[in-house]
């Protein structure tokens, strides 16, 4: 069964932007070296010969023609916008330092 070290389970819970405590550090190794050994039975299966697919059901998708529209009037596009400056949409600051 692959495994994953806590130092691993740790690090992968930073990158996901997760705070977890100890029982559920010890529950993940478990959970997601599950998921790991499952991957590793899908990869051994032999896809020799199966041509690649991207979508598990033959779907035609038909495009509709690229032409060219006039674009929306400014007026009418910031109509229901709440706040703007001139012809700009402001919306909030989320860069520290970057009020106004």
């Amino acid at each position: 069964m692959p495994t994953l070290t806590r130092k691993e389970v740790e690090e992968i819970a930073m990158l996901a932007r997760l705070h977890l405590e100890e029982p559920e550090l010890a529950s993940m190794e478990q959970e997601l070296g599950a998921i790991l050994e499952h991957f590793s039975s899908i990869a051994s299966v032999n896809t020799e010969g199966v041509p690649p697919m991207t979508h598990a059901v033959p779907i035609d998708l038909p495009l509709r023609a690229d032409v060219a529209m006039p674009s929306m009037d400014v007026a009418d596009a910031l109509k229901a916008v709440p706040k703007r400056d001139g012809d700009l949409i402001v919306v909030p600051s989320i860069i520290p330092g970057g009020e106004r």
